[in-house]
């Protein structure tokens, strides 16, 4: 499975020249010109580095215009449109969302981030050097718990899933991760696992007593009015409405890989979205609107993730200061066929920027979100 944390590639690595950009580009009023060609020019370089397309949702001052380039099926050639909104596969932007269910059951006193996961899921975590009354939920939600990541074992696929038509249940990946020893001791490093976030999807539909996907459903979707997001069900292998397709290089072959089984990444990684609507929910999180300000607190206080200066984890979301001292919230997801930036600043700029197929070269993420998000576009 390639559910791809938060920033996995960085500006270490350059875009070079690729398409040149449509110079009769019509802006929306409050996004600015010079931003509006910035970004255009980002997404046409990631189409001449080999992704089949790529769309691109600013949003400034109230004001939101969508960018695309490239194809959405390279079978028939046929133009991304910029509207109707364009779904994807969020990929690992699903973990923000799952946060936020899980901190609205903290501040309902339902939770508590401090507690082992023994206490709400007692027996689950139990393996060579893991033990679930020393992991605690917030080590869950920051990668600090030292689960292994049952995303690392080669039969996990949501994509050859869906060709065999199998499914998966939260209880049999946890039982896959569960195969390996820990990898640390908890609390004491972090260390990016999909595992903790279908612990984090299991505790919530332990706690509530209902299906994780309904709580969704209630709690942020349908709340934040995102007509265009949604958590696939289990079998549910196609993506509802106007998509582009998915491509990755199989043995070789570029293949067409929209077609995935929902239930392998669930909760860690599911969710079908549009620009527009991840825009919306980002800028809600970020302004108090779906977590309480004492959850919103430690959501957004992150541990350092590695080499990557400046670069940290909280709960469910990352953060970084880009170049122009413009403060980056968000979240990256990559799954089959998709790779997806999504965030957010403090004063409210946000972008999403998704790419259909993997490039020759990795993508300058912090160049892109730069150009996208930095309050003086040159």
């Amino acid at each position: 499975m390639r559910l791809i944390p938060i920033l996995a590639t960085t500006s270490a690595f350059v875009l070079i020249a690729g398409c040149a950009m449509d110079l009769r580009i019509k802006t929306t009023d409050g996004v600015k010109e010079t931003r509006v060609r910035a970004v255009q020019a980002d997404i046409d370089r990631m189409v001449g580095l080999g992704a089949a397309g790529a769309i691109a949702t600013i949003t400034e001052d109230g004001a939101t215009v969508t960018l695309t380039s490239g194809v959405a099926d390279r079978d028939s050639k046929t133009k991304i449109p910029t509207a109707p909104q364009q779904r994807v596969r969020a990929g690992s932007i699903t973990k923000t969302f799952t946060s936020v269910v899980l901190l609205q059951l903290v501040s309902e006193g339902k939770v508590s981030l401090d507690e082992p996961v023994e206490t709400y899921l007692p027996g689950l975590l139990r393996g060579d050097g893991i033990d679930g009354h020393a992991i605690t939920v917030r080590q869950l939600m920051r990668h600090q718990s030292g689960l292994p990541d049952f995303a690392a074992n080669p039969e996990v696929n949501e994509y050859l899933a869906g060709v065999e038509k199998r499914t998966a249940t939260p209880a049999e990946e946890v039982a896959i991760a569960l195969r390996r020893p820990a990898d640390f001791a908890p609390g004491s490093r972090y260390a990016y696992s999909n595992t903790n976030y279908i612990v984090v999807g299991m505790l919530i539909e332990r706690v509530t007593g209902k299906p994780f996907g309904d709580e969704l459903q209630r709690r942020v979707i349908t709340p934040l009015g995102l007509q265009d997001t949604y958590l696939p069900a289990t079998g549910e292998l196609d993506i509802r409405g106007p998509h582009p397709e998915g491509y990755a290089t199989i043995a070789g072959t570029v293949t067409d890989v929209s077609r995935v089984e929902p239930s392998v990444p669930w909760a860690a990684g599911s969710i079908v979205s549009t620009g527009v609507d991840l825009n919306r929910f980002y800028a809600a999180v970020v302004a108090g609107q779906v977590v309480k300000a004492r959850e919103l607190e430690q959501m957004l206080a992150g541990v350092p993730t590695g080499p990557d200066p400046g670069l940290t984890y909280g709960l469910g979301i990352g953060s970084t200061t880009l170049p122009c001292g413009a403060e980056y919230i968000g979240h990256t997801g990559g799954i089959y066929g998709f790779f997806t930036i999504s965030g957010v600043t403090r004063d409210k700029r946000a972008v999403t920027l998704t790419f259909t197929k993997e490039t020759t070269e990795k993508p300058d993420v912090s160049g892109m979100l730069s150009h996208a998000l930095c309050p003086q576009p040159t």
